[in-house]
């Protein structure tokens, strides 16, 4: 395994988004890019290398394919299909997505991988469980992109609600990367500060932390509606995950994990906060959810268990 590469599978708006924000961070001694689309890929391997004079360290940038994940840190898949507007239903979308992402697994294990694959395409927690299931990797080796970017939106919204660093923000979006999503609101926190605590000593209304989650989940229609497609955020998100693998960080992110009698829940993917190092997870941190809390996140998990009865169970016959 070679420290320090990372492959990208899928050269989109959120493949290319992650690694640009790689180039300008720095922190990855190689990356290679992969798609289906080999004349877009080659350009896209130009672009970013004219920006090395100004990055802060040395990076080699090329088009590759599956044999360059033989010894690859990280493999990150971001391709997929975007959900068509006008009718084309999530089912439908995660079949589609499901039979892209087994070929694509299928092709990265045949060339000897055995580091860790990032799952970012959506349905992510189903993706993320097809990825796993698929390539045979423990499920530690398996992480999904899952409630990373809901959390960032959460901590912009909270940090400027209430006019402090969003780096002092401590709070998490757990369950699924979509509508059913929740905030463990007794387990944020501003500094060292309960949240609640702040709200009540600055008289702000409690139900504004309400309306704060709703502009969590309003976020990405609104971001699509105004501009098509959202990739700058997760990009960011993305890169972040990647720097906690490759500097052996232990932080702890809310990715999407297997989860296997936490929260009481087994054989599913969902987002939950996790502490991330070289490994992949190290290990789940089991929070002390409320009865409604509990759940919504047993209905997260029942949301992804049905869907994936119904339109995905068959992929591994085929």
């Amino acid at each position: 395994m070679k420290k320090g590469k990372v492959v990208l599978v899928g050269t989109g708006f959120v493949g290319m988004s992650m690694a640009y924000s790689m180039l300008n961070r720095g922190g990855i001694e190689e990356l290679v890019l992969i798609d289906l689309d080999q004349e877009k890929t080659k350009g896209e391997e130009m672009d970013l290398s004219h920006g090395l004079p100004y990055a802060p360290q040395k990076m080699v940038i090329k088009a590759g394919d599956y044999k360059d994940c033989k010894d690859a840190q990280i493999v990150v898949i971001t391709a997929g299909v975007a959900q068509k507007q006008g009718g084309q239903t999530r089912l439908e979308l995660a079949e589609v997505n499901a039979k892209i992402m087994k070929q694509i697994t299928n092709s990265i294990m045949k060339s000897g991988f055995d580091g860790i694959i990032v799952v970012a395409s959506n349905p992510v927690d189903l993706m993320a469980y097809v990825v796993w299931k698929t390539s045979g990797l423990p499920k530690n080796k398996v992480i999904g992109s899952g409630t990373v970017l809901d959390t960032a939106r959460l901590r912009y919204l909270m940090a400027d609600y209430l006019k402090v660093s969003s780096k002092n923000i401590h709070a998490y979006i757990m369950g699924e990367h979509g509508d059913s999503s929740f905030v463990p609101w007794d387990h944020a926190y501003v500094g060292c500060k309960r949240i609640k605590d702040v709200m009540r000593d600055g008289k702000h209304p409690m139900e504004d932390l309400k309306k704060i989650h709703e502009g969590v989940v309003r976020a990405a229609y609104e971001i699509i509606e105004k501009k098509k497609a959202t990739y700058y955020g997760i990009g960011m998100a993305l890169n972040r995950l990647i720097r906690a693998i490759l500097d052996d960080e232990n932080s702890i992110l809310t990715v999407s994990t297997y989860l296997e009698n936490q929260y009481g829940q087994n054989d599913v993917y969902i987002g939950v906060p996790a502490i991330i190092n070289h490994n992949g997870v190290r290990e789940l941190i089991e929070l002390d959810l409320k009865e409604e809390e509990q759940q919504k996140l047993k209905d997260s998990c029942r949301l992804m268990k049905e869907m994936r009865q119904q339109a995905i169970h068959h992929i591994w016959e085929e």
